[in-house]
């Protein structure tokens, strides 16, 4: 059996499922997991069902502009009226006709609110503008979530490799030991040493396997596949070319596709609309009406006319809120304020992200330098290794040091 086979079988063979049935492990890109994502994940959707809220809002909004129209159709008894002096007296019973009827159709057309309404549906398309920055901050955060599973992932399936690799040196030198003692050139107590070292490196990667199925677990819940997948990292993402460009590039693309500061921009109009609204309270309203009515019977005549009365009116309607001068002056001081602190919350907004920006862009720096290192760390490593491992077969070098030549060999291919 290879290596590789051997690695899937640590990997993969321990994780049957509850009804004896063998999960089988899905190679699955970056691109395809993040494809899944919008698709499956549970919080993405519940954003996303905020987006289609919001553009119900709006058109609700927008609908404000059409006119009021109201209908009543009504039947009622009517009973026996009675007729009296002033001082009460002379009492006369007045012959009522019993049924009566009523029916009333008015139309209202707002024809200026003082900007009411277009600040309301302007609230409702930032409102829509919101949700849609929140669902697309949440796909991201979402996606970075689930690259973090993925990465841990492939590096844990890594680890593994290098500890299967280790694990076989391990048994050649316990192998060649054993072959030397029947020499009489190795004690029993060296055998034991190294047999040590082979449980050690074996727990480790028992730990490891345990640690992937943590981490497979949490993807294949987040992207709502079946709990018997097995996710495989595709090796393709180690071919992925990384962008390069200046701190300067990466700032200004940060200012302008920043999804928190897209949303400080879209609070500081909220907010401004709000004042609008605010200022709106102060100026008149005015609109048309029309209406048409058909009652009966007719009462206002004594004796009652037992007839249907037909009537209509046109009109223009002015209404002003004087109380508005001095109950809104302190709303409209307060929505200014909230201008000036959303103004503010941007500005604090863009200085975290530029500090964020600079560390991140130092860091990118540094890992070049890091892999450097480490890369010239795993070959001095396995050389020390193996001009060790040859002094020791040759017993020109002790235990102690393929110990420690094997722990170091260890330590940087991990």
């Amino acid at each position: 059996m290879s290596k590789k086979n051997r690695l899937i079988v640590l990997l993969y063979v321990a994780a049957l499922c509850s009804q004896n049935l063998c999960a089988q492990p899905r190679v699955m890109g970056v691109e395809e997991m993040f494809r899944l994502a919008d698709e499956n994940s549970r919080s993405v959707q519940v954003y996303a069902t905020g987006k289609e809220a919001a553009s119900e809002a709006l058109k609700a909004a927008r609908n404000q502009r059409l006119p009021d129209i109201t209908a009543s159709v009504s039947g009622s008894y009517w009973g026996n009226g009675k007729l009296w002096d002033r001082d009460f007296g002379n009492a006369m019973k007045i012959d009522m006709p019993h049924w009566g009827n009523n029916f009333s159709l008015e139309v209202q057309q707002m024809i200026y609110t003082g900007g009411a309404v277009n600040s309301g549906i302007e609230l409702a398309s930032l409102g829509k503008r919101q949700a849609e920055l929140d669902w697309e901050k949440n796909r991201q955060d979402v996606r970075f979530q689930l690259l973090g599973y993925y990465l841990d992932l492939y590096k844990l399936n890594n680890q593994a490799k290098v500890l299967e690799k280790n694990l076989e040196l391990a048994r050649q030198v316990i192998a060649d030991m054993q072959a030397r003692r029947g020499q009489g050139t190795v004690l029993r107590n060296d055998i034991t040493r190294y047999e040590f070292q082979q449980e050690s490196l074996k727990l480790q990667l028992a730990r490891v396997t345990d640690a992937c199925k943590i981490m497979n677990h949490r993807l294949v819940t987040a992207l709502r596949l079946s709990e018997q997948t097995l996710v495989v990292p595709d090796s393709a993402l180690l071919e992925a070319e990384v962008q390069a460009l200046a701190e300067s590039d990466w700032q200004e693309l940060a200012m302008r596709s920043n999804i928190t500061l897209k949303q400080t921009e879209t609070d500081i109009e909220v907010n401004k609309q709000l004042v609008k609204r605010e200022r709106s309270e102060r100026l008149p309203k005015i609109s048309l009406f029309a209406a048409e009515h058909l009652d009966g019977p007719i009462t206002i005549e004594v004796p009652v006319l037992d007839n249907n009365f037909n009537y209509w009116y046109v009109g223009v309607n002015v209404s002003y809120n004087f109380s508005a001068l001095f109950k809104n002056a302190r709303k409209l001081k307060q929505a200014k304020l909230n201008v000036r602190r959303a103004q503010e919350t941007r500005e604090l907004a863009q200085e975290q992200v530029e500090n964020t920006v600079q560390a991140s862009y130092t860091d990118f720096l540094t890992a070049f330098t890091e892999l450097k290192t480490q890369e010239k760390n795993v070959q001095l490593a396995n050389e020390n290794y193996s001009v060790t491992s040859n002094r020791y077969r040759n017993d020109l070098a002790l235990l102690t040091d393929m110990l420690d030549a094997g722990n170091t060999k260890l330590s940087a291919d991990i």
